[in-house]
């Protein structure tokens, strides 16, 4: 009859998920089970040989600690080719922000009205980049930006097997255009399950400035191997990240977090009641994302250098003992800083806030990974572009930032994320 027609069109769900780490590869096993899962990657040919380590088998997913410890299922498909995205009701990005402007860009002609993109983290400008390259369509969709990912996961076997070590209690999360929460939240939490519980933060420029590792990353790798602080000289052994955090680091930590408190302040200023709470100081972020797990909360140092989550992770290295050299091509300065850093010190410029720490950073980093973004003190290199800093899409004026972002007052009352943020060890590593 027809109204059972009607039924089954409603409770099938296609679901996107792009890229083919471990995370995309978990994303894509758990969702497998109830729904049309599509895995699409557009990094060289990992898409067939993800198809290919598959084959005929199902993927196993199993979940340490669980009752259901092994979950079984195959997905309807794994391709790279970019038109199944005119079949998704949602598409979730497990992908290197780098990549995401080519997911976007890629997909755009095929979505249709209405599609849930939700992107595991959005590290920092991830809705602008979005409604830059959907141009006109953006308004249609809805842009879902996680601050993290909900699982530290890991493969046993690649392409056929991974294992999930551990959830998020909570996961925050901001929906652009914010009137259509209830649907994007609703939906997304139904594919997720109970956990992690979805914490809605009121805008995604909150989730954009609170992006933790584009201060912590980049400052703190400038701390180790910055002209300043180091002879060029190789460690006898790998130093410890973030227990590794001395009294200069801290300082260079704190000359940052507290120019993107500064770039805050004045954004709720221009734009009367929106809230920006949740993007919080670094000492702040750490006390909600690690609480009980730290014994000196006294100082940030403290808390990163007592954070038992942090326990024996060290700097990315080259080399072999006696001999190490640092790792300056590493994620934490080739995604934290053009993902994350630039968008923060491109919005402050936009705003005339000076960054004297934020600028030293960034003028040694991107000599590191080899790009010109700062020239002058300007956010004007020619690989701009290349970069989430707001001038990358030809915003230059905080009109159009405002236009872009689609900024106004919070409709839900301020952030209450910050409060119940993460389970150990997963954000930040």
């Amino acid at each position: 009859s027809h109204s059972n027609r009607t039924m089954s069109d409603v409770t099938d769900c296609c679901v996107l998920v792009c890229g083919g780490g471990n995370a995309a590869q978990v994303v894509t096993g758990l969702l497998s089970t109830r729904y049309k899962t599509i895995a699409v990657s557009f990094f060289a040919d990992e898409a067939a040989k993800w198809k290919a380590a598959l084959g005929r088998d199902a993927f196993e997913l199993t979940t340490e600690g669980a009752a259901v410890g092994k979950i079984v299922s195959k997905p309807f498909d794994i391709t790279n080719d970019p038109s199944v995205a005119a079949q998704a009701d949602v598409i979730l990005l497990a992908v290197p922000s780098i990549a995401h402007g080519e997911y976007f860009e890629k997909f755009a002609p095929y979505m249709k009205k209405g599609t849930i993109v939700g992107v595991m983290p959005a590290r920092s400008g991830g809705d602008i980049l979005f409604a830059k390259k959907l141009g006109d369509k953006a308004k249609d969709m809805i842009f879902v930006g996680f601050e993290t990912l909900p699982w530290a996961c890991r493969f046993t076997e690649w392409g056929r097997k991974a294992t999930i070590l551990g959830t998020k209690n909570t996961i925050l999360g901001a929906v652009t255009p914010p009137e259509k929460k209830a649907k994007a939240i609703g939906t997304l939490q139904g594919l997720l399950g109970p956990f992690p519980l979805i914490i809605e933060s009121p805008n995604n420029l909150g989730i954009s400035l609170r992006n933790p590792g584009m201060v912590v990353h980049p400052g703190v790798m400038y701390g180790r191997w910055g002209p300043d602080f180091w002879d060029g000289k190789p460690k006898a052994e790998k130093p410890l990240f973030y227990q590794g955090v001395d009294e200069q680091t801290e300082k260079v930590l704190l000359g940052m977090t507290d120019e993107v408190q500064a770039v805050c302040r004045k954004v709720e200023q221009l734009v009367p009641g929106m809230s920006l709470r949740d993007a919080c100081t670094l000492k702040q972020w750490y006390l909600d994302c690690y609480d009980g797990q730290m014994s000196d909360t006294s100082t940030l140092k403290g808390c990163m250098d007592t954070n038992k989550a942090y326990n024996g992770l060290t700097h990315p290295c080259t080399g072999e003992p006696g001999k190490f050299m640092p790792d300056l091509k590493y994620r934490y300065l080739s995604e934290d800083v053009p993902t994350g850093l630039c968008f923060a010190k491109g919005l402050a410029e936009i705003l005339n806030i000076p960054t004297p720490t934020i600028d030293k950073v960034l003028l040694w980093a991107q000599a590191q990974i080899g790009l010109e973004i700062m020239v002058d003190g300007k956010m004007k290199g020619k690989d701009i572009s290349k970069t989430r800093a707001p001038q990358g899409v030809g915003i230059t004026t905080f009109a159009d930032f405002v236009k872009l972002a689609d900024l106004k007052a919070d409709v839900s009352g301020g952030g209450r994320g910050s409060a119940e943020c993460c389970f150990a060890g997963c954000a930040l590593q």
